[in-house]
């Protein structure tokens, strides 16, 4: 597998996280469960090829190892925001730490050796 196969993954993660987010706020249903539950196949689909990125082209060293750690909060944190938006529960906090952390494990996957040379 190549890069792209995981960049492809996580961008329909994050469009997907956008789609199940709107349906639950229009007041979720089957449709919303059944998307979901394909997200969390899509999850599974980012973790497999990140785990095969990080064994075949990894330096170890603290940086590969903090990309895979976020990459896991990042999900996580997909997560638990679509739950709480699920139940009806507040949500400002998880965009907001969902946002960091995205933008964190972002800005660390480009500077890795496999990605862009901008940072």
């Amino acid at each position: 597998m190549t890069t792209h196969w995981h960049i492809t993954a996580w961008l329909i993660t994050l469009i997907l996280v956008v789609i199940v987010y709107a349906q639950y706020s229009g007041g979720g249903g089957k449709g919303a469960k059944i998307t979901h539950m394909f997200l969390r196949v899509i999850y599974l689909f980012v973790i497999l090829t990140g785990v095969e990125l990080f064994y075949r082209f990894t330096i170890w060293n603290g940086e590969s190892i903090a990309k895979v750690v976020l990459g896991v909060i990042t999900i996580g944190l997909m997560e638990m925001l679509l739950i709480r938006k699920k139940k009806a529960k507040s949500v400002t906090g998880m965009w907001v730490g969902f946002i960091v952390v995205l933008l964190l494990t972002l800005a660390l996957g480009l500077r890795l050796p496999l990605g862009f040379k901008i940072f």
